[in-house]
């Protein structure tokens, strides 16, 4: 492991004397050079104007409400389509809209997206109007399916569109060839929020709330649910995403959440008023992800929409039981993958550059996370693969920086046309499927197309960090600064510090965790500090006198004593 400092840029920056150096330094490294980049404030979220046929999206979904037609949300069976579905349903019925519906594809029958066969069940509801939430940009059959049976089409998604677009209504999606608005990074949720928003601007523009005696909807009332599904989908944190964040975080801290997200952060053993964004990237995100994975994502949307705390509860605990599942299964996975990069290594053969896992037994609601993990240990690009019908793998791909994983999917099948069946996704995540018999030829073409792609440097294992702190920012002060400078997330990272420390104290706690106590040597400050699953065979280590640690801080609060931790990523002799 290389560990590296951030660059700081040599740029002017505009902060309040108040604000320890330190922090300052994190913002210019995070390209963040005056205190006014932080405002979170909901004024300063970018207006919708330029996304693409926004007005006109707005307009078919205010004709049907007016007429009194159908609406049918077609979601994904992730936490993003979860989240997207439920503000749909919930955004569409405060507005007035009769019985809104929403269908999720189960993704063991039907796979992702609007397909033709999603479109044939769909039918059997009668909808007049037809919304996508966080997918349908690459839905050319299953939009064609659902316009033959005179259905109107909105398609809302944030993915990477192909080289043909659905000949849908509308098309709402930032990523849209023809689409200004300027960030393109929202998540599926946010994309849904902006429609929603439109519609209510619409509707208010034909006097429809004051002739309908309806209050008209707050926006802001669904902000937990897109500060939930744009963590959770680990989209990048730009300064749009991070205002939508924000505000659904002051928002649940407030108590103002679904009852379903504050059910599942109370199984997740988080506390709602302390609530940071990593929170529900890991302890909400995953849980919700659990139904789509293993059984149905319809659980996890009807938890977001419960309105009594009991029955949010109940579907919570349903979710975390599915969770405790997911992690025995992705468990066996990651050991079966284990033992096939040590044969590899033990064989003293050159580990492929782009990396392909596959078993027949692998579950294909876990692929994603056990690709995930194998992109971390491997530090390659990693597709982990499941058999999901009579000679046909689902694929589901997690890449690196520097490697754009959909554009590398997309070389893969014009190069190789009859090797890919069909594929979708963005940067850093993708799916596919392939034909079993096509599986060894696959891996080799993707190993490749990635060798063209990356260099020695990116395959390096580093972590990247905001270098060591001066000892006065060793305080219970500068950590709740940190805290309350988020929200923290993807291309916006949570400050990460490195130092060398004294080793005064180490155990193991929990069987896998290890606990220290260090001493700063400058200051000779001790300090608490955890490293959560170590590997065994070098921890606790008697010898080691001094440890290199790159670590985050903490606030650790235990019968009602507040006292700093060291929350430790990697550690290393020094």
């Amino acid at each position: 492991m290389r560990i590296e400092r951030r660059v700081i840029r040599a740029e002017q920056h505009n902060f309040p004397n108040s604000m320890s150096a330190t922090l300052q330094r994190v913002f210019v490294s995070r390209g963040v050079t005056s205190v006014e980049a932080l405002d979170y404030r909901l004024p300063h979220l970018l207006r919708p104007d330029s996304l693409f046929d926004l007005t006109t999206a707005a307009i078919i979904l205010a004709d049907a409400i007016v007429a009194g037609q159908k609406i049918l949300i077609v979601g994904d069976f992730d936490a993003d389509g979860a989240t997207s579905t439920s503000l749909g349903i919930l955004a569409l019925e405060a507005m007035g809209a009769i019985a809104p519906d929403y269908l999720v594809p189960n993704r063991f029958e039907f796979g992702y997206g609007l397909t033709p066969e999603i479109v044939e069940v769909a039918k059997e509801k009668s909808p007049d109007v037809l919304i996508t939430v966080d997918n349908g940009i690459a839905s050319i059959d299953g939009v064609l399916a659902a316009k033959s049976y005179g259905m109107k089409v909105v398609v809302t998604d944030h993915h990477l569109p192909g080289d043909e677009l659905p000949a849908a209504d509308a098309i709402v999606n930032p990523n849209h060839p023809s689409c200004r608005f300027p960030s393109k990074n929202l998540a599926g949720v946010g994309v849904i929020f902006y429609v929603m928003s439109a519609l209510r601007a619409e509707l208010n523009r034909r006097n429809w709330f004051m002739e309908q005696h309806i209050p008209e909807p707050k926006m802001a009332d669904y902000l937990d649910l897109v500060a939930l599904g744009t963590v959770a989908d680990v989209v990048s944190l730009d300064a749009n995403n991070r205002i939508l964040v924000q505000q659904g975080i002051k928002r649940i801290q407030a108590g103002f959440a679904r009852p379903g997200i504050l059910a599942l952060l109370e199984v997740g053993h988080r506390d709602y008023t302390q609530l940071k964004a990593s929170d529900l990237g890991f302890a909400v995100g995953p849980r919700l992800n659990a139904a789509g994975r293993l059984d149905d994502m319809s659980i996890g949307i009807e938890c977001l929409l419960a309105t009594h705390v009991h029955q949010a509860k109940s579907y919570a605990q349903q979710l975390d039981q599915f969770n405790r599942e997911r992690k025995a299964i992705e468990s066996d996975m990651k050991e079966q993958a284990e033992l096939v990069l040590e044969t590899l290594l033990d064989d003293e053969q050159e580990m492929p550059n782009g990396m392909c896992f596959y078993d027949a037994d692998w579950h294909q609601g876990v692929i994603g996370i056990l690709a995930s993990r194998m992109k971390d240990k491997c530090h390659r690009p990693v597709i982990a693969f499941a058999r999901v019908g009579e000679g046909e793998l689902k694929g589901s791909a997690r890449s690196i920086a520097g490697v754009h994983i959909r554009d590398a999917l997309d070389l893969l099948a014009k190069r190789y046309p009859q090797l890919l069946n069909k594929f979708g996704g963005h940067a850093m995540a993708a799916g596919m499927t392939i034909r079993e018999s096509h599986y060894e030829a696959f891996c080799l073409a993707f190993d490749m197309i990635i060798s063209e792609w990356v260099t020695p440097e990116q395959l390096e294992a580093k972590l990247l960090t905001d270098g060591p702190l001066a000892p006065e920012d060793f305080s219970l002060s500068f950590a709740e600064q940190v805290r309350l400078s988020g929200p923290w997330g993807q291309s916006f990272p949570e400050p990460i510090f490195d130092g060398v420390f004294d080793i005064l104290q180490q155990r193991l706690v929990g069987e896998k965790h290890l606990k220290l106590m260090v001493r700063e040597p400058k200051s000779g400050l001790l300090l608490d500090a955890i490293s959560f699953f170590v590997d065994l065979e070098k921890w606790p280590n008697n010898k080691a006198e001094q440890v290199r640690l790159v670590y985050k801080l903490d606030i650790n609060e235990f019968r009602g004593q507040r006292n700093l931790q060291l929350m430790v990523d990697y550690l290393e002799p020094a």
